[in-house]
């Protein structure tokens, strides 16, 4: 029984992680080492750095 709980919260908390963004690091390292295995990845705080120039980057408005 309590493997199962132990299952079932591992599987919430990656579910949680996923729809938030928090995991997109990890998920950036795979699909870096998927498709990039000859180049380096970027670290943690330059994969951060990117997103919020790219996220923050441009006209935000709404009009």
């Amino acid at each position: 029984m309590a493997k199962r709980l132990i299952a079932w919260l591992a599987h919430a908390w990656r579910n949680i992680r996923q729809l938030s963004g928090d995991d997109a690091y990890e998920r950036y390292l795979a699909h870096h080492a998927a498709r990039h295995a000859g180049s380096a990845p970027l670290s943690r705080r330059e994969f951060f750095h990117q997103h919020q120039q790219q996220k923050w980057s441009g006209i935000k408005r709404c009009c």
